[in-house]
């Protein structure tokens, strides 16, 4: 079966947007537009699987999707709304959670990660919403998801889930008319390498909304003073900068700014060596400063335009869901016969 080639990515609305946020993820939806048909979701259902306050959630997907619109991905050309618009993916979910086993489940480090040693007190949502991924992304037979580092466990498991689906209703999805898989083997897709951002107070530590300190993190809606304030105040060691990327190994906070100027400049960490190799941090947190304001700015002020403009978002979201859901019903369907309910 040639499956349409689709894009299907999401972001979880569970806390302000950061600038790992834009560089891992945001940023690389937007070339994909030229190659797939793109779904680009709000993931709210997710978001519950831990406590949500409600008006929280609904500012932040408001937020999620005007940073999609802002960065470049234009909602005629792709699909942006929110996932519980959509009810079929959580019925595809319980189907999938009936065709996963608990030992895949309990494998996920994300979960224990998350869970620590609470595991006995924390949602069942929070088990079982690896299964709810799957069926996000193969509710569109979706046959690429751009993933960081972070989440190929789970396209893995998603891969697992479909093989185990195409191999328990191979008789009845042959039946239904299908001479191979029903659902793909979705693929890892490139969009250059995935930028993992480090908090600017430990390069050690991924950037996140839950830093203790606040001067750890650029957040998508900072202003330009802020931005820059954060950029000088960012720890650093008193070497000057290496003129070749080797030097940066062991000085992870060194290495860090310098893979952010890269990323927002888009060039390379030895290109941005060859400019400021040799120079001390007065001179290149500055020009980090200048640049991440010029590229951020602009996205700041869109976002918070379009975030103000609550009748505009609702119709971008309700006009993408009911896209999404033109894909998703007739699949839904067919799945649903294939499973063996009565319609």
């Amino acid at each position: 079966m040639a499956f349409t080639p689709r894009v299907f990515s999401g972001i979880k609305p569970s806390g302000d947007l950061h600038l790992g946020n834009y560089l891992g993820a945001i940023r690389r939806f937007v070339p994909l537009q030229d190659t797939h048909e793109t779904i680009y979701c709000v993931v709210d259902m997710h978001a519950i699987t831990v406590w949500q306050e409600p008006e929280d959630l609904r500012r932040w997907t408001y937020e999620i999707a005007a940073a999609y619109i802002a960065a470049g991905v234009d909602p005629k050309r792709s699909m942006i709304f929110n996932q519980s618009q959509v009810v079929e993916h959580a019925e595809l979910a319980w189907i999938f959670n009936c065709v996963a086993r608990m030992g895949w489940m309990g494998r996920m480090t994300q979960f224990k990660d998350k869970a620590g040693e609470n595991s006995e007190n924390v949602s069942l949502g929070l088990f079982a919403y690896p299964s709810l991924m799957a069926a996000d992304i193969l509710l569109y037979k979706s046959t690429g998801v751009p993933v960081g580092e972070d989440q190929r466990q789970h396209l893995e498991l998603t891969r697992d889930i479909a093989k185990k689906f195409n191999h328990d209703f191979k008789k009845q999805i042959k039946a239904a008319g299908f001479e191979e898989d029903y659902f793909p083997l979705t693929e890892t897709l490139s969009t250059g390498p995935a930028m993992r951002v480090m908090s600017l107070r430990d390069g050690t530590k991924k950037m996140s909304k839950s830093d203790a300190s606040d001067m750890s993190t650029i957040y998508m809606m900072d202003d330009a003073d802020t931005i820059s304030k954060k950029i000088k105040k960012a720890t650093t060691d008193a070497a000057p900068l290496p003129t070749e990327a080797a030097g940066l190994e062991g000085r992870a906070e060194a290495a860090n700014l310098v893979a952010i100027y890269a990323a927002l400049a888009s060039r390379t960490v030895d290109d941005v060596l060859a400019e400021f190799g040799g120079h001390g941090w007065g001179k290149f947190k500055p020009a980090l400063a200048d640049l991440a304001v010029a590229v951020l700015s602009p996205i700041a002020t869109e976002m918070k335009r379009l975030v103000d403009d609550k009748g505009e978002m609702d119709r971008i979201l309700r006009d993408g869901a009911d896209r999404a859901r033109a894909i998703a019903q007739p699949i839904m369907a067919e799945v649903r016969s294939i499973v063996g309910f009565v319609r």
